[in-house]
């Protein structure tokens, strides 16, 4: 079992860092080496990456000692499998809107008796071929993580049948597409969309499922840790990249005297 999927398990809070309009394995080897986070994951929904840019970043996450996971492009099958078989350890469907939908990707993510996902044990989750095949299909059912995004008010609505679903690790809420399903966009602390969050949080407890969010601030990061949430996506590529060269500025702040 992976490391982040028994965090998830045991409801330990957990930090991840996401990679998007900057995503390149050294950011991943520096957060190595600075330390403080569980998890990485990759944007691909809207940074549009490549699976040989996600297989070379899964690479580098194994070697820095993190945790690596997709926030898939729209999903089908084959968007599911691709990144399980370059080495990453789980998936984030993005946009979920029912419990079909739900079933479904679980389904594409795991092998009988848990699902149907297309067996080919020649990629890296397999050990290129060199591992039984049986024994391939059992490790990655055990291993393999689904997490899947609660980003509308659809889900909300059925939160508690998709939250009850087998062989789901976990909801990730994502705060700006949900406020805006709801005809409040970027209002993430309006009290309907707080009332949407604590519907899912509530679900996941019932369920025994941990839960995670993109908060905006840290208000909303601590009052989600109070409700129970399980992971933190704190820092993104771009937002360190910014934030970076504002300190550098200010640290030459001088030379504009």
């Amino acid at each position: 079992m992976s490391r982040l999927k028994r965090l998830l398990a045991e409801k330990k809070l957990t930090t991840a860092f996401f990679l998007g309009q900057f995503c390149d394995p050294k950011i991943i080897d520096l957060l190595g080496v600075v330390g403080g986070w569980d998890a990485v994951w990759l944007d691909q929904e809207h940074a549009g990456l490549s699976i040989d840019l996600i297989s070379q970043c899964a690479r580098a996450a194994r070697a820095a000692g993190l945790d690596c996971f997709v926030r898939l492009t729209a999903t089908d099958y084959a968007t599911v499998m691709r990144p399980l078989e370059v080495g990453c350890g789980g998936i984030m469907a993005a946009q979920i809107r029912s419990p079909a939908e739900a079933a479904k990707v679980i389904e594409w993510a795991k092998f009988w008796p848990q699902g149907l996902r297309g067996v080919n044990s020649g990629g890296v989750d397999g050990a290129f071929g060199t591992v039984p095949m049986a024994q391939y299909m059992r490790q990655a059912n055990d291993t393999t993580y689904v997490i899947l995004q609660i980003e509308h008010i659809d889900a909300v609505e059925s939160v508690e049948a998709i939250a009850a679903l087998p062989n789901l690790d976990a909801l990730f809420i994502g705060p700006a597409d949900l406020s805006q399903s709801m005809g409040l966009p970027g209002e993430t602390d309006h009290p309907r969309v707080i009332a949407a969050i604590e519907r899912v949080a509530a679900a996941c407890k019932k369920s025994n499922i941990a839960w995670a969010i993109l908060p905006k601030d840290a208000a909303l990061a601590k009052r989600c840790v109070e409700l129970g949430c399980s992971m933190l996506s704190l820092g993104g590529d771009n937002i360190a990249m910014a934030k970076g060269l504002r300190v550098l500025q200010s640290e030459w702040e001088w030379l504009r005297r």
